[in-house]
């Protein structure tokens, strides 16, 4: 069967998903935090991406490079016209980050499971341990879209001139400065504190307990109460890139906000950047 995505079609549900597995044109992907949760369980004919080893270069503090992208597509079964139907835990931190990857390498047809694997589980959805295996494709990224990604001068300038919006979505404590990073979690910075300017709308509060999005009327009248001018460019933020790319896709895709980027180098990059000013409110 053919999929039925309209072209503009960034998130469907889990019934969506689970009556289009056998869809030809698709391809469901798993992106988790923790990277072990795939091989216990996944929807039928999922491949699984791991976010430490293959969406970041094992070496270089980056994305994985145009090649590397084009690898890991070919060999995930992905061609160029491949609708891509990512879904992951932690309310789909991970798979958000993929998706902004693939926008970022100028892969449209992408879309969110709402929910996630939290949901899928939660409603007793069917699981398999088989691991699928494709034909590989000669996957090749077309264009760039650099404009959906932060880079550190642009946000240095933000910090100067306040002329965009800072979301920062980690954790208050994070963000007030009395953590570094949340308890367990190796990527760290040398200070704690926030970006000069920016808001603080923790990732988690644009979700319902069930790990889907809120409500378009209820995301909206939450980044207006905590400051956000919808009139101005937007940078969002976190840690290493993948809460903040949540927001990034809640801002995007489900409030319309049309000059949204990422800054995936967040905080673990400018925490730690000599000279530049930080604040902190402990």
């Amino acid at each position: 069967m053919a999929s039925t995505l309209a072209p503009t079609e960034n998130l469907v549900s889990t019934d969506w998903a689970q009556a289009h597995l056998n869809d030809t044109g698709l391809r469901f992907v798993e992106v988790d935090v923790d990277t072990a949760e795939y091989e216990k369980g996944h929807l039928r004919g999922a491949v699984g991406f791991n976010w430490q080893t293959q969406l970041n270069d094992r070496v270089r503090r980056d994305i994985p490079t145009k090649e590397e992208f084009e690898k890991l597509l070919s060999a995930a079964g992905i061609a160029n016209d491949t609708t891509v139907v990512l879904y992951g835990d932690n309310n789909n931190w991970f798979a958000a980050f993929a998706l902004w990857l693939l926008k970022y390498y100028g892969h449209d047809k992408v879309v969110l499971v709402d929910g996630g694997r939290k949901k899928w589980l939660a409603e007793n959805r069917p699981l398999t341990t088989d691991v699928p295996s494709y034909p590989a494709t000669s996957y090749k990224v077309g264009k760039i879209n650099g404009d959906l990604r932060a880079s550190r001068d642009l946000v240095l300038q933000t910090a100067r001139d306040h002329s965009r919006n800072l979301v920062d979505v980690r954790s208050v404590p994070e963000f007030t400065g009395e953590i570094i990073a949340p308890p367990g979690m190796p990527e760290t910075a040398q200070r704690a504190g926030h970006i000069p300017g920016a808001i603080n709308v923790p990732w988690v509060q644009a979700v319902n307990e069930d790990g889907t999005f809120k409500s378009r009327d209820e995301l909206r009248k939450l980044y207006e109460s905590k400051g956000l001018d919808a009139s101005r460019p937007t940078i969002a933020y976190c840690r290493i890139g993948e809460r903040s790319s949540h927001t990034w896709f809640v801002l995007k895709y489900l409030l319309g906000l049309d000059d949204v980027v990422n800054y995936d180098g967040s905080w673990t990059e400018y925490g730690n950047l000599i000279g530049v000013p930080i604040e902190k409110n402990v």
